[in-house]
């Protein structure tokens, strides 16, 4: 019987451990969204990117599994490092960041995670709701891709027109 609840009790130390580190955490609920939206904005600048604004929390099951997909994928991830700075934007219970969703047009109204593009010098240009991205339980990997391509400064360039 010793054996059996020292058996019990090991397994259960290990089973929350193993659920601990596969807690993901994405989003800060005490960062200042404002400064960290303003650094993003100079690097972006620097490297000729757009921001991308990814709004959810840490709550957000779709928000967890995007961050997981466009890392899972080497085409999508690459084109995000090549074209974008990314920007964990907290909204939960703690912290709604009310200010800042205000200034770009209240995106959270689309549900979450909840994209946003601003373009090298801080503008938005444009909201996306992921609804239209989600394939079953994750995402489409080409509306994925498309979506980030279209919104890329390459395929915004008056060069191109």
């Amino acid at each position: 019987m010793k054996n059996y609840l020292f058996l019990l009790l090991i397994s259960l130390i290990g089973l929350k451990s193993f659920s601990q580190k596969t807690e993901t955490k994405i989003y800060d609920p005490s960062a200042d969204a404002e400064k960290d939206i303003a650094l993003a904005i100079k690097k972006a600048k620097a490297g000729n990117k757009h921001v991308l604004l990814q709004a959810g929390g840490n709550w957000c099951s779709w928000c967890i599994e995007f961050n997981r997909f466009v890392h899972a994928d080497s085409h999508i991830d690459s084109l995000i490092n090549k074209c974008f700075v990314v920007y964990h934007l907290n909204y939960s219970k703690e912290n709604e960041n009310k200010a800042i969703f205000a200034k770009y047009g209240y995106p959270q109204r689309f549900g979450f995670p909840v994209f946003i593009i601003l373009d090298a010098n801080g503008n938005r240009i444009h909201t996306q709701n992921s609804e239209y991205l989600e394939q079953g339980r994750s995402y489409n990997k080409q509306k994925v891709y498309e979506f980030l391509l279209q919104w890329t400064p390459q395929a915004l360039s008056p060069s191109l027109y």
